[in-house]
């Protein structure tokens, strides 16, 4: 078994100084990813040597994790100057080039991408997480004229920023409660979101719909809430996303919805079912 992780060892390290080989073209765009592979392939003799010192002396194959934990803390020591070759952009999770990838220390991202389909969402990441609560009963839903905040002026359901520590359920009680002053019950989460704006601002959202409430409804510095039937809801006046998704939410559908918005104006979209949420 030693001696077949050694052979494979082998023909990695060929691999990877070839590859090191290559990005000496490179070395002006990509002098810290060069120093990278080399750091690599330091990991990969530092393996080889411990194999051969197992073999060489006869040892059980279980002693091979002795230089398995040697490298496993190289690598951690190293890890700012190895794990260099990101394939997508931190901030708007934009795809890079292979080009990008292996031969450029700082790939050019705009974080601006144009189409949902040019960003790999499962390794997005949003800069903050937010919720909406549609209190929803006897044909009415609950509204606000949202007064403060991103979408300040339009009308929207309650809801604001997670804070730290907080669940998402509980975020959209309290900031149901902050602006409308009811307190929402029998939540349920149908609608999963995620915006990214080209000024660079990006957003995930989580919307839950509630079938009851208590307390009584009061106007606050936040919003100026109101009920509304369902069949006259105002969607001229909210963001253009909305009608979109809400009516189907509204139906009971499990939904997931990607876009890219400059200012108020939506540039692309993508909304899927999604019964996992």
């Amino acid at each position: 078994m030693t001696e077949r992780i050694l052979s494979i060892l082998y023909y990695v390290m060929i691999a990877v100084l070839i590859f090191n080989l290559t990005q000496r073209k490179h070395q002006s765009k990509a002098e810290r990813k060069r120093f990278a592979s080399l750091y690599i392939a330091g990991a990969v003799l530092i393996l080889m040597a411990g194999g051969i010192a197992v073999v060489e002396l006869g040892l059980e194959g279980v002693f091979f994790l002795l230089p398995a934990l040697l490298v496993a803390s190289y690598l951690y020591l190293l890890r700012d100057r190895i794990f260099l070759f990101r394939l997508n952009c931190a901030d708007c999770g934009t795809r890079y080039s292979w080009r990008e990838v292996f031969y450029e220390d700082k790939p050019s991202c705009r974080c601006t991408p144009k189409s949902v389909d040019h960003v790999d969402w499962d390794s997005w990441r949003a800069k903050e997480e937010a919720v909406l609560c549609f209190i929803v009963k006897e044909g009415k839903v609950l509204l606000i004229h949202k007064k403060t905040g991103l979408g300040a002026g339009k009308i929207n359901a309650p809801g604001g920023r997670i804070e730290s520590g907080e669940s998402a359920m509980d975020a959209a009680v309290r900031e149901t409660e902050e602006e409308t002053g009811l307190t929402p019950l029998k939540l349920e989460q149908r609608v999963d979101l995620s915006f990214i704006f080209t000024d660079g601002y990006s957003l995930h959202g989580r919307v839950f719909f509630a079938e009851d409430y208590r307390g009584e409804m009061t106007e606050t510095p936040e919003a100026d809430p109101f009920w509304c039937d369902l069949d006259e809801i105002p969607y001229e006046k909210m963001w253009e996303d909305d009608p979109l998704w809400i009516p189907r939410a509204l139906d009971g559908e499990k939904l997931k919805g990607v876009f890219i918005f400059e200012e108020d104006r939506m540039l692309s979209k993508r909304i899927t079912e999604e019964e996992g949420i």
